[in-house]
């Protein structure tokens, strides 16, 4: 079906998801309606069903049945945009480079916010700052009394969920080392390229913008951290907030990617690999936490039915691909860990 015009979403300033997707719809130069706000409250006001967990951001598209329907997840969503439209795509065409766009679209979703919440809810100052801030970007005019009570119930809750990440006292050592040396990896690359694959952004790139947007953008601990080790990072954070302007170009081949890339690959296999492999088996087996060693260190977080999936994605992607693509896949990621992921 077609885009509807303008396309409606409903999110929040402090969301990374929503600034994934509202910096996407700028760069493809979909026409877009921005609803900041709670979906609950919004698909109610509007008579719109809600999806069976909403959450943010949510979009309001057309359906077959003359109706509107709410409609969450983002990477679905991007692919359904670009079947729609297929104009400044960020999808690339080759599917091989399409399953690294891939994988690197799920690293931001799934361990990079790993670093957002850990950074916004470990440390008091910055739980402090998102407690006051987050209620006051649903409404802005808040009495000082409803703020301080919307901060204790909001801060208290976020602070509860920090397990459902794994963030916790042995494992926040590890979260950091992993960040710091993402924004290293990111510093090397952004002098070779203005983005992950070539000179246009991947889905992949707003993924990790997104989380960024917060980490650089909105707590103080990591927006520190990230002015002292990549100044690239963080002025590539900016510019990805609106790339409509972007006249379009081209990504690389894969076989021309440089080490950079490779090495951005290999913290992917240091890390989120060994956490998406660990939290398939406990699934498997019926387990509620798992425990794995990443980084040289114990890891222990209660087991995620959707990152399981994520697995399964990961691995249908890439057994849609041919024998070729495949194999131009295992030269790419053979060394880095990512390998694991196929099979």
């Amino acid at each position: 079906m077609p885009i509807p015009n303008p396309l409606r979403l409903i999110g929040a300033v402090g969301s990374p998801y929503t600034r994934k997707m509202l910096a996407l719809l700028r760069y493809r130069r979909i026409p877009h309606s921005m609803i900041w706000g709670d979906p609950n409250a919004v698909l109610d006001k509007l008579g719109i069903a809600k999806p069976k967990i909403p959450f943010l951001p949510t979009f309001i598209f057309d359906n077959e049945d003359d109706g509107r329907e709410a409609v969450c997840d983002s990477t679905p969503i991007i692919k359904r945009l670009e079947q729609a439209q297929p104009q400044r795509a960020v999808i690339p065409e080759d599917p091989a480079l399409a399953f690294i766009n891939f994988l690197l679209e799920d690293y931001g979703d799934e361990w990079c916010t790993k670093f957002m919440f850990h950074y916004r809810w470990h440390f008091e100052a910055d739980a402090d700052n998102a407690g006051t801030l987050l209620p006051l970007a649903h409404d802005v005019t808040l009495a000082e009394d409803q703020l301080q009570q919307a901060k204790a119930f909001f801060s208290e809750r976020q602070i509860g969920r920090l397990g459902f990440v794994g963030s916790n006292e042995v494992t926040a050592p590890i979260i950091d080392a992993s960040y710091r040396r993402l924004l290293q990896l990111l510093e090397a690359h952004f002098k070779q390229l203005p983005f992950l694959l070539g000179n246009k952004p991947g889905s992949g790139d707003f993924a990790i913008y997104g989380q960024l947007t917060q980490l650089v953008g909105f707590d103080p601990t990591p927006r520190a951290i990230a002015h002292e080790l990549s100044p690239r990072t963080v002025t590539w954070v900016g510019l990805m907030e609106d790339l409509s302007g972007l006249e379009e170009s081209d990504w690389l081949v894969l076989e021309s990617l440089p080490d950079t890339l490779k090495d951005i690959l290999a913290e992917i296999g240091r890390t989120y690999v060994p956490a998406l492999l660990a939290n398939a088996k406990a699934l498997q087996a019926g387990e509620k936490q798992w425990q794995t060693q990443i980084d040289g260190a114990t890891w222990t977080q209660q087991s995620f039915p959707y990152q399981g999936k994520c697995l399964g994605w990961i691995r249908e992607e890439y057994q849609q691909l041919s024998e070729q693509d495949k194999e131009r896949v295992n030269s790419l990621l053979a060394g880095t860990g990512c390998e694991a992921l196929l099979g």
